[in-house]
């Protein structure tokens, strides 16, 4: 049932203030009494705040905790007492064995994210083990073949919302490429006080309940003044027809969320120390649960010099955008005392953030957020939405496919997975997604030319034209030079995916035997997320032939960005051209984009594919994959 109110209710206690910075020292708490002082507050000022474990052998334990981030006491999920979970250190070519003991009344599980291992230690339940009971323990044993920094996170219901996540690092048996005298490991995550699953059933009843920054009376007359009456009255019945929002950036906003840096408030200010003139090398890691990050560090350039655990080529810049399960390393090299790490929320309501500084107790000025920028067409239509905004006026929405379109010609009745003769309705060849084969187009008689480059022809599933599909977009753009909504011609320097090369090129020489693609789809009003319009539980698995090399098209249907990420394998990046960009595992997929990557097949068993955003994921975005 959709709530009465048609806004959500204002903030109460605590003012907005202190519920979006927190407490200076929220935190898990000291022993079992609720109101115990935060665990922080005992820590001496120059103490590492999460604990570092290193060697081969590794006891975990998970456990219900007591914690205090706004105010209010709440129980979360720890690893070892741990708000991140302790950071784990490992060395490229050990064989590590980690004793994960529940202590929770229910089943957990912890996925090592990134990590390439046999299917069965990747712990995903119900696709590589059964999860991890009640009062049991699991071993997890493999041997790390990678090095840089990963992380890992459960896969159990909400318990990586709760809390239990934690960063990675595996040094190399060589020296590091980019050296740096001191470094500090950064775990970005958010907290809710409020109960996940509650949060969930606001959104399923009315999937803006967390946007209070609905275009208001102020920005229709700051758009009669730019645009004149009908340009304004133009764009406001544009958006009114689509039921969409333009501010719409995140599906969660401040308004339940506080934005944590190593499990630490912005009142908090996390603190991390280093000697002017020194290198410091920092591992961004986002853990949040639903945040979009936008980091910088004003007064100090970055020097990227890894993306998801793997040298690229270095590249500076003032500042970066990556999603939950994205990590990046960058080194800097500071000359005053201190300095504010700002990680901004892509929809621009709150952030976290802590301090660089030569000794405790040292602050610098906190910027102010940036203003929030509204969703373009071009965001919303790729190329088509260029050209709406080109001609001045509407767009002709029938055209883009917002239920406009005849859906009685294609006959529904079909069983779901059947193929649709798109080539009947002019969109060319079926990517035959249902059965996760994908188009060959050399058994189609193009040959190895026509997968020399990714294809550019959107190629709708029948099974996009059903109730969980509100949006198609026929004309997606591939624009890996675009760094998002928000951060376009701001004055900074911003990296984007065009920035990242990889080290040494690709793993496999090969170029793509076949090409897969699949639609990230979903509808607002119900909020439901999807692959090709079916949810997790309605789809069939996407299957690779061992050891082939396979050309994979994600397609982007909706008006969110979605981090994609493939366990197993990795996914190396392309560009437009189908020259090899960057391997990552997690790849952010912006609205109204189309991007390509290959994959090796090189991993035998089952594995998951699925959007990083633990409310789209849990909602049906996610997909089963199989090497055989």
């Amino acid at each position: 049932m959709k709530p009465s109110h048609t806004m959500p209710p204002p903030l109460r206690t605590p003012g907005r203030r202190r519920f979006v910075q927190g407490l200076a020292a929220g935190g898990v708490m000291l022993g079992l009494a609720p109101y115990a002082l935060p665990a922080r507050a005992a820590r001496s000022p120059d103490a590492p705040a999460v604990p570092v474990l290193s060697g081969t052998e590794f006891n975990l334990e998970v456990t219900e905790v007591p914690v205090n981030f706004t105010g209010a006491a709440r129980t979360a999920v720890a690893i070892n007492g741990s708000i991140p979970a302790p950071t784990l250190r490992w060395r490229e070519g050990d064989e590590i064995t980690i004793r994960v003991t529940n202590r929770l009344r229910e089943s957990t599980s912890i996925h090592w994210h990134g990590i390439i291992l046999p299917y069965q230690m990747d712990g995903v339940p119900g696709i590589s083990f059964e999860g991890i009971p009640p009062g049991t323990t699991f071993v997890y044993r493999f041997k790390v073949a990678q090095t840089g920094t990963y992380w890992y996170h459960s896969h159990s219901g909400m318990q990586e919302q709760l809390g239990m996540y934690g960063a990675i690092v595996i040094e190399p048996r060589e020296a590091a490429r980019a050296g740096a005298e001191r470094e500090h490991v950064i775990v970005l995550s958010d907290w809710t006080d409020d109960d996940p699953m509650r949060v969930f059933a606001k959104l399923k009843g009315m999937s803006d309940y967390y946007n209070y920054a609905q275009p208001t009376a102020g920005d229709f007359l700051r758009d009669v003044s730019a645009e004149g009456i009908k340009g304004a009255l133009d764009k406001r019945r544009m958006w009114n027809r689509m039921r969409m929002s333009p501010t719409d950036l995140g599906d969660l906003s401040s308004a339940t969320l506080t934005y944590l840096m190593n499990g630490t408030t912005p009142a908090g200010n996390w603190t991390g120390l280093f000697r002017r003139g020194e290198r410091v090398r920092l591992r961004f890691v986002n853990g949040a649960a639903n945040t979009f990050y936008d980091v910088r560090i004003p007064g100090l350039k970055l020097r990227i010099v890894q993306a998801d655990g793997i040298d690229v080529d270095p590249v500076s810049v003032d500042e970066f955008r990556f999603g939950p399960g994205e990590t990046y390393d960058a080194i800097v090299q500071p000359t005053e005392d201190a300095y504010t790490v700002f990680a901004q929320a892509m929809e621009r309501s709150g952030f976290a953030r802590g301090t660089l500084a030569v000794r405790p107790g040292l602050e610098a000025d906190v910027p102010a957020l940036d203003p929030r920028t509204w969703l373009t067409m071009a965001d919303m239509m790729g190329a088509m939405g260029d050209m709406g905004d080109m001609g001045g006026g509407p767009m002709n929405h029938g055209a883009m496919n917002h239920g406009a379109m005849n859906h009685g010609a294609m006959n529904h009745g079909a069983m779901p997975g059947a193929a649709m003769d798109h080539a009947a309705m002019g969109h060319g060849a079926m990517a035959g997604s249902m059965g996760g084969a994908g188009m060959d187009h050399a058994a189609m008689g193009h040959g190895a030319a026509a997968l020399a480059r990714p294809s550019t022809t959107a190629r709708h599933a029948r099974t996009e034209y059903g109730p969980s599909t509100d949006m198609r977009v026929d004309m997606a753009k591939t624009r890996l030079d675009d760094p998002g909504i928000g951060l376009r011609d701001n004055g900074r320097r911003v990296l984007t995916l065009a920035d990242l090369h990889t080290v040494g090129g690709p793993m496999d020489p090969r170029g793509a035997q076949r090409e897969i693609e699949l639609h990230l789809t979903g509808n607002m009003e119900r909020y439901a997320w999807s692959f090709d319009g079916l949810e997790f539980g309605q789809s069939t698995p996407v299957t690779f032939r061992h050891g082939e090399r396979a050309r994979v098209i994600l397609h982007n249907d909706t008006m969110m960005t979605h981090p994609m990420h493939l366990h197993g394998m990795w996914s190396e990046l392309e560009a437009p051209d189908g020259s090899f960009q960057a391997r990552r595992h997690t790849i952010p997929v912006q609205p109204a984009q189309r991007v390509s990557f290959l994959v090796t097949a090189d991993a035998l068993g089952r594995w998951a594919w699925h959007c990083h955003l633990l409310l789209h994921m849990d909602s049906g975005m996610f997909r089963e994959v199989v090497v055989a």
